[in-house]
């Protein structure tokens, strides 16, 4: 299994509305691609500022490749992004996933 980990900085003024974006596009197309075992969104305020963290599940890097492209350590914006994101991270982070429950 592999993890998918993008993160975002916004205003904590505007958390709660990005959070809604990102399940209406982000979430909503990782669940959409074959091969995607699930997602989860982490927030983490800190002060004016709030973390945003997709955490997503795949069973292979060609069905991440099917959600993100062949370039597919790097980060997926859509245009509204820069309605809310203080900055743009390029790159994600993936991680080979050993799961022991």
């Amino acid at each position: 299994m592999i993890t998918r980990i993008w993160h975002g900085r916004t205003l904590t003024k505007d958390a709660a509305e990005y959070r809604n974006f990102v399940i209406k596009t982000g979430i909503s197309e990782y669940k959409s691609v074959p091969g995607n075992l699930g997602a989860q969104i982490w927030q983490r305020e800190e002060g004016d500022v709030t973390h945003i963290y997709t955490i997503s599940w795949w069973d292979s890097y060609d069905s991440i490749k099917q959600f993100a492209g062949e370039d597919f350590e790097k980060a997926k914006y859509y245009e509204e992004d820069k309605q809310y994101l203080l900055e743009y991270e390029p790159l994600v982070m993936h991680c080979e996933t050993f799961d022991f429950r």
